[in-house]
């Protein structure tokens, strides 16, 4: 028997990050899960070895800890275990501006969305090109593509930094059969609005605007696969990209603060 191919997925305990698991449980893979909630974490392993067949391990563990990413590759290395596709998925908003919140809670906003998936691609990347296959999904947002607004000031830099690093990984490891893709949803049916506190806000906006997670994960692994650097989910989603990169950037930076202020959460100004 062949064995799978396995995939360590972060932030696999909701939203796109358990969309993930279940397109990859779907398509075969081995999984290991990662999150820091471990009942949701065991629940959804138990379903997906029972419906697929397929060999999940569960890894509690907070991506804020600078000391994560290694500690989890180093306890995966210690079982001999290799992973094929790795899926940067954990993430999450912090409302307000930016000088309100203590610097704490920047630098783990910094760890998690950033620090963790470069390290943990920078860890595994060598496994990968030495067998010859690898995927790397960092999931990104639509909002890297636009200009960063008021109210969330870190997230939009966050995810603007994924894209870029995702399409130089690709560049590099395009050769040793290492694809890596950005996939860029806009609004996704998740938990991630009722963690910010912003959905009562974002459910102003229209139907078409949304997107579901299987969805997302499906056309992000159709795009790892076909060894696309960068996927905006959607046709409005790519429709919004590509008006943004057609009007001067002072009239951009203008549409999201008017934009912005209807969806902010937290003291208005200005």
């Amino acid at each position: 028997m062949t064995a799978h191919r396995r995939a360590l997925i972060t932030g696999a305990s909701a939203g796109i990050g358990e969309a993930f698991a279940r397109e990859l449980a779907r398509r075969g893979h081995d999984l290991v899960l990662t999150a820091r909630r471990a009942d949701r974490l065991e629940a959804l392993a138990r379903e997906l070895r029972d419906r697929h067949q397929i060999d999940v391990i569960v890894a509690p563990l907070d991506l804020a800890r600078p000391d994560g990413p290694e500690a989890l590759v180093a306890a995966l290395d210690a079982q001999g275990l290799s992973i094929d596709v790795l899926v940067n998925n954990a993430g999450y908003g912090v409302p307000g501006y930016f000088e309100e919140q203590p610097w704490a809670t920047h630098a783990a906003f910094i760890q998690v969305l950033m620090t963790a998936p470069t390290e943990l691609a920078w860890r595994l990347l060598p496994g990968m090109k030495a067998r010859g296959y690898g995927r790397i999904v960092n999931v990104a947002s639509l909002a890297g593509h636009v200009p960063g607004s008021a109210g969330h000031t870190l997230y939009a830099a966050s995810k603007a930094y994924l894209i870029r690093f995702s399409q130089s990984l690709a560049l590099e490891g395009k050769a040793a059969g290492v694809h890596t893709t950005a996939v860029c949803p806009g609004f996704t049916y998740s938990e991630f609005h009722d963690v910010t506190g912003s959905r009562e806000l974002v459910s102003k906006m229209p139907k078409f605007m949304w997107m579901d997670a299987a969805t997302v994960a499906r056309q992000g692994m159709d795009a790892v696969e076909a060894g696309k650097a960068v996927l905006v989910n959607g046709r409005v989603n790519r429709f919004i990209k590509a008006l943004f990169k057609l009007v001067p950037d002072a009239l951009a930076l203008k549409m999201v603060e008017r934009q912005g202020r209807r969806f902010r959460t937290g003291p208005q100004r200005g």
